[in-house]
């Protein structure tokens, strides 16, 4: 059965911009507007190279439970300008029901604005299976053993 997921717009919110949407038939993430607030829309909001911003997007979401929303950059801003997401991806909790930003840092060479409307980032729904957890005095061997970062070879 298909995830349905409430949303309900902040009352400064540019409804115009629309709800987010999938760009293709194929695309796994459905694209995630910049819906600034009216003191913003005209000039935007301005990131300098390192700097983090909370981008808003105007809502609010339920998620239903056993999913997750998950946060993922968008790969034009990521290669162009070097705009990503710094936690990414980025989890929203069923649960949670604050307003939905975008964290947003530039880790290009140049300012970057984000304007109002713009596509920021997109947004992945996924199932979530919360494990239980054990003690034990020992875990079972495998062939990898204990090796870590670069230990399978580089190939």
């Amino acid at each position: 059965m298909t995830p349905v997921l409430r949303i309900v717009w902040e009352d400064w919110a540019d409804r115009a911009l629309g709800l987010p949407g999938y760009a293709t038939a194929g695309a796994a993430g459905a694209d995630i507007r910049a819906n600034l607030p009216v003191a913003d829309r005209i000039r935007g909001v301005t990131l300098e190279p390192l700097q983090r911003g909370l981008i808003p997007t105007g809502f609010r979401i339920a998620i239903p439970t056993g999913h997750e929303v998950q946060l993922r950059p968008r790969s034009g801003l990521a290669w162009r300008h070097g705009i990503t997401l710094p936690n990414s991806p980025g989890t929203i909790d069923s649960d949670f029901r604050g307003p939905l930003g975008v964290l947003l840092v530039n880790l290009g060479s140049a300012p970057y604005t984000v304007h109002h409307g713009d596509r920021i980032a997109q947004m992945i729904v996924a199932p979530v299976v919360q494990a239980r957890f054990s003690q034990v005095e020992a875990l079972p061997g495998t062939p990898r053993g204990a090796g870590g970062f670069g230990s399978t070879g580089r190939d």
